[in-house]
Formats: C-alpha cells, sequence, structure tokens
C-alpha cells in the first residue's frame, strides 16, 4: 500500500470514527416534552443580509420587548444541526427574551458540509473576509443596522464546530466581538485540512502558548483590546477532547499577556472546576469551566419548576452514564489539583485510557479532585 493509500485509509477511518460518536451523542439526547410555555421560539430568516461567500443561512430571534442599543449574540450550531434544533435544545432564546439581546443563527448547509459543521478547519472559510468568517462578518453588520444593536456589546458562542468557528471569529474579528464562549471546541488554527482537524480532535497535540498566540495575533492586524473568553468543556468528552479547552485557554491567557497561574479556582455544585485569570486591573479576561462527567454537548441549568429553556440531555450523557472512577485532574496552572504539589515535584503514574490527564503520585492515598466532584461508590 502506498504512502497515498495509507493517508486516505487512516483519514477513512477518522470519519468514520467521529460519525460514529457523533451519532451515539445525538441518541443520548432525551428533550422533554414541550408545554405551551416552553415552546421553542420561531426563527426567523433574514436572506438579504449582504456578501454570503461562504453560502451560509441568517436566521434571527428578535424579542418582543428589546431596550434600545441591545446587545447580540451570535450562536453557532454543531455538527448535523439546525439552527432551529441548536436553539430549542440550548435554550437561548428564552434566555435572549428574559434579558433583552438578539439572537442571531448562521446555519451551515449540506451542500457546504454533508454532516452540516462549519468549516473551521479550511483556510479559505476562516480567514478575514473570506469565505463562512466574512458571511457571518456581514450578518453581524446586518443585524446591528437592522436593530439598531450596541456595537461594543456583540458576543459569540458555539457548540463543538461552532465553538471551533467562534474560535476562528474571534481571531479574525477581534474588534468586532466584546466576547466570546467557546463550548466542546478548539483553539484557532488548530487545523487546515480535514486530516488536520480530526487529528486536533482526537489526538494529543503539543503547543507552547506563544505559538497559539500567535495564531491570534496574526489572523488580523488588531492591536487594541482583546475580547474576552469563556472555555467550557467536558472531561468525559468523546469527540474533541478535553485537552483542547486547555489549548484555547493558553492561546487567549498569552494574547492577553496575563500569568500563567489562574488568579483564581474555584469548584462549583460538586462537578465543575472553575478558574479565572485576571489582568492587572482585577478585571477577568479568561475563565475556563471544567465539568466532571459531561460528555460532548451544552452544560445546562434544566430543573423543575425553573426551566431555564434548554432540553435535559442536550447532547449530554443522562446522569446515570457518569463515570464513576476517580481520576486525577492535574491542572495547568503548575500544581496538582487535589495536593497543590508542583507538578515538578510530583511524578505521574499510568494513565487510566479514558482519562486525558495524569495522575499525581504524591496524593495517591487521597480522594482525587474527580473523586470530590462525582462521589464514588466508595464514599457515603
Amino acid at each position: 500500500m502506498s504512502s497515498f493509500e495509507k493517508a486516505m485509509a487512516h483519514l477513512r477511518d477518522l470519519r468514520s470514527r467521529f460519525e460514529g460518536l457523533l451519532e451515539a451523542a445525538r441518541l443520548k439526547t432525551s428533550p422533554e416534552p414541550e408545554t405551551a410555555d416552553q415552546a421553542p421560539a420561531e426563527l426567523r430568516e433574514l436572506s438579504d443580509f449582504g456578501p454570503n461567500p461562504g453560502n451560509l443561512r441568517m436566521f434571527v430571534h428578535v424579542p418582543e420587548r428589546l431596550p434600545p442599543g441591545a446587545p447580540l449574540v451570535v450562536a453557532l450550531h454543531g455538527c448535523s444541526q439546525t439552527a432551529a434544533e441548536y436553539d430549542r435544545g440550548s435554550g437561548w432564546s428564552a434566555l435572549a427574551g428574559r434579558l433583552g439581546f438578539v439572537l442571531l443563527y448562521p446555519e451551515q448547509q449540506p451542500a457546504n458540509n454533508p454532516k452540516n459543521c462549519f468549516s473551521w478547519f479550511l483556510p479559505g472559510d476562516t480567514a478575514r473576509d473570506l469565505g463562512e468568517a466574512r458571511s457571518i462578518r456581514q450578518m453581524v453588520e446586518h443585524a446591528i443596522a437592522t436593530f439598531a444593536l450596541d456595537r461594543n456589546r456583540i458576543f459569540v458562542t458555539g457548540l463543538s464546530a461552532g465553538g471551533a468557528m467562534a474560535s476562528t471569529l474571534l481571531a479574525a474579528y477581534p474588534e468586532v466581538f466584546a466576547g466570546g464562549a467557546i463550548i466542546a471546541g478548539l483553539p484557532s488554527g488548530a487545523a487546515r485540512s480535514v486530516k488536520q482537524a480530526f487529528d486536533a480532535m482526537f489526538t494529543e497535540q503539543d503547543h507552547s502558548p506563544r505559538a497559539l498566540g500567535d495564531r491570534v495575533r496574526s489572523a488580523s492586524r488588531h492591536r487594541g483590546r482583546w475580547p474576552k473568553i469563556t472555555v467550557w468543556h467536558g472531561t468525559a468528552d468523546p469527540i474533541v477532547r478535553p485537552s483542547n479547552s486547555e489549548h484555547i485557554v493558553r492561546q487567549w491567557i498569552d494574547v492577553h499577556g496575563l500569568e500563567a497561574e489562574p488568579s483564581t479556582t474555584e469548584s462549583i455544585g460538586g462537578h465543575t472546576i472553575r478558574r479565572v485569570w485576571n489582568d492587572a486591573d482585577g478585571e477577568a479576561q479568561v475563565e475556563a469551566f471544567l465539568v466532571a462527567g459531561m460528555a460532548h454537548g451544552v452544560p445546562l441549568a434544566t430543573t423543575q419548576g425553573d426551566h431555564r429553556g434548554g432540553s435535559a440531555g442536550f447532547l449530554t450523557p443522562p446522569a446515570n452514564s457518569v463515570p464513576k472512577t476517580p481520576c486525577m485532574l492535574r491542572m495547568p496552572s503548575g500544581m496538582c489539583a487535589a495536593c497543590s504539589t508542583p507538578t515538578s515535584q510530583s511524578r505521574p503514574r499510568s494513565r487510566r485510557p479514558d482519562c486525558p490527564f495524569p495522575n499525581c503520585r504524591t496524593c495517591r492515598r487521597r480522594p482525587c479532585v474527580m473523586s470530590v466532584l462525582i462521589p464514588s461508590s466508595r464514599q457515603p
């Protein structure tokens, strides 16, 4: 078999793995029955928004009581989704109605990608003023003019391929976006081909913070204030390795010129670690949430009696599928998350095959951070 044939066979294997994992994630969803007050909002399509080199569709949701000079949130769906499906599952429209902002949903078309993934890995669609990136930028400008929105409060968020595309937009148009939320995504410039995209999703990558930051700095001529960034990822994500969230963090703390160690670290609700990096004035610029046991999807607060707008189980595993085996999470701040031993002084033990983070030998007799976040069978 020639090297070309081997490469193509490897690409087919990666594609097959991706499609299988994607289908498995969708089968795990368990949307709740809709009631009259929980019905999904109707999205309105705007077709004449200007140049559209990326051949995307534009949908919006505008609350009935929109305050003057409202913000805009650009929400990018994941693979195999539509704008309406992502809105229904994530609950963004309910949040928009409560807080008073306009939602913009770019939508991919099967003619561009058979799985409806945004082309975050193709240079012709991610470079500034090219392809899909330019189409979305044009949608933003059209929305600002049409609804008289506040140009200083434009935000972007996305899941999976949408998260990776959000990374791209934040790098290509940093002067446009005040901030971005990247969910189960990848850093800007993670890939320039389909093969590189799969490699970045499935295999461990090794990039210095400087190299990651250079990808953002080289994406535009911007040298002003950079967008604020929040990163969300689940520790049990089988589609996009959780280490990608750390690459995103390192990319943006380098761009912002922040210290490598977080300003604050806290545990939330017994299942999530939140880290924040502040600037010299004490203002948060980068934050990261790592959700224990969550697979590939959007973390949602869906509780009976207080419906937040999303569907329970939206691309996340059911509660009984959360792994019970504790594993050590070594934080990138340079110390063990459980015992605070500097990583330079602790020797890693063998890794569990399903955990991307090394264990800490120093505190092997103590419960690790994951057994605190997810009670194991040995604990009451």
